[in-house]
């Protein structure tokens, strides 16, 4: 049913995209299917853009890439059918653009709920689901998030 799946990880806040790594793998061991690990970078605009070092946007790309490498790793998928982007722009339109890119049949998103600290917030994964060409999975994480599995 599904043959490439997105999932979108805030590396500011990686371990919130646990429940939906968790149905990812379900559902790549179910269907046989490939998954993309995406990573948007947010550009820092402005004057703080003064303040930092030259290299500053390669740093945080590089530690995003490296945290998604680990996530990977990590999986309980074969290592030839999972893949890493790091992307810089807008949350939402960079998880459409790579869910374009990768013909992703599913983009599957931990929803925050009622949290605010990240960038992958409500209005970003309501976008998602509004705009994408493919069916979007959300999924709620939670105090309860260590149900048992099947």
């Amino acid at each position: 049913m599904y043959n490439s799946i997105l999932v979108p990880i805030d590396p500011a806040e990686s371990d919130f995209a646990n429940p939906a790594l968790k149905m990812a793998e379900r559902f790549a061991t179910q269907y046989g299917a490939v998954l993309r690990l995406v990573a948007v970078i947010s550009p820092v605009r402005g004057v703080i853009t003064e303040m930092l070092d030259a290299d500053f946007d390669t740093r945080i790309a590089d530690d995003a890439r490296k945290l998604l490498v680990e996530i990977a790793g990590s999986l309980n998928v074969p290592k030839d059918r999972v893949s890493i982007s790091v992307r810089a722009g807008t949350v939402y339109h960079e998880v459409l653009e790579e869910a374009a890119a990768f013909n992703a049949d599913l983009v599957i998103i931990a929803s925050h709920g009622d949290r605010f600290s990240s960038y992958l917030l409500g209005s970003n994964a309501a976008k998602v689901v509004r705009h994408a060409d493919c069916s979007v999975l959300v999924v709620r994480g939670g105090e309860d998030e260590d149900e048992d599995e099947d």
